[in-house]
């Protein structure tokens, strides 16, 4: 579910359509206790859905949304609205994170929808959100997961050459949820690559990936995040001259004579000398013969 930023108010009877829409969403998964899932791209608006199956009116009761505690930070208030009196016009309480960025439809209260938007999301935003309506007879709580994404187009650069070779590297920067990424042939054949170097910054990824190769051709860095089904690459040509591995195979052609000659110099020289201290030993031998003959 995504909602592009407008510059401009939505006339309100296309926005009575659109919070009904998301009213029969939110109503059946909320009503059995089920999660809504919401995927928006960071910096974009997004509806988070809360609404009652009766239509009942809720203006003159309350209700609250809260993001539910994670690793870095514990349960956040998003937003509370009681019988008119909330976090926009006066009420403390509210974390910071959600200060000014939060709205609801004060005109849908009425038809029992406590619907609210978050203005520019960040990858932050993303978690467990709940809308709870505790003065409902029964209370009721309404679960919403929200997945801010961020899929930034990898860089790919060469960072050195040799003759016969090419260094190169594929960054990844703020991507969210984190991604796989990986290096490809022109034949989508997946390569043999470094270890990829990878940081975190609060709910977003930097990636980096380097991969030697030493043939012409053209080099696909792939990121996939496979929660959000995103799937983007980068390319890049490489040109390895024939000229360039010609002398290269050539200096090791050299490199390989030279090292079969000394290997056959020094067979010769310790042939040599063994012969000699075969000589000396006969020498020797014959000398004592004689003197134990005498």
């Amino acid at each position: 579910m995504f909602l592009q930023r407008h510059s401009a108010p939505l006339p309100q009877q296309l926005l009575s359509v659109i919070c009904w829409l998301l009213t029969l969403t939110a109503r059946t998964l909320g009503h059995e206790q089920g999660v809504v899932r919401v995927v928006v791209k960071e910096g974009n608006d997004v509806f988070l859905p809360c609404s009652l199956g009766t239509k009942e009116n809720i203006a003159p009761s309350s209700f609250h949304w809260r993001k539910a505690a994670e690793r870095d930070h514990g349960q956040q208030e998003v937003f509370l609205y009681d019988a008119g009196i909330h976090y926009n016009n006066g009420r403390p309480g509210q974390s910071d994170q959600f200060r000014g960025r939060v709205s609801y439809f004060s005109e849908e209260l009425k038809h029992g929808n406590a619907s609210i938007v978050i203005r520019n999301t960040q990858t932050t935003d993303s978690g467990n959100y709940t809308c709870g309506l505790p003065r409902l007879q029964p209370p009721q709580t309404f679960n919403v997961e929200l997945v801010v994404v961020a899929a930034p187009k990898p860089f790919v650069t060469m960072l050195d050459a040799g003759e016969t070779w090419s260094l190169l590297q594929c960054e990844v920067r703020g991507a969210s949820p984190r991604p796989k990424v990986r290096w490809q042939d022109s034949k989508g054949n997946q390569l043999p690559a470094e270890e990829a170097q990878v940081s975190e910054r609060g709910s977003s990824y930097d990636i980096t990936l380097n991969i030697t190769v030493t043939k012409t051709g053209r080099y696909h860095c792939v990121v996939e995040q496979e929660d959000i089904k995103h799937r983007i690459t980068s390319e890049t040509f490489v040109h390895i001259s024939v000229g360039a591995l010609l002398v290269f195979l050539k200096r090791i052609t050299i490199r390989l004579n030279n090292s079969l000659r000394q290997q056959e110099t020094m067979r010769k020289k310790r042939l040599e000398e063994e012969t000699q201290t075969k000589g000396l030993e006969n020498q020797e031998n014959s000398v004592i013969y004689k003197k134990v003959k005498n």
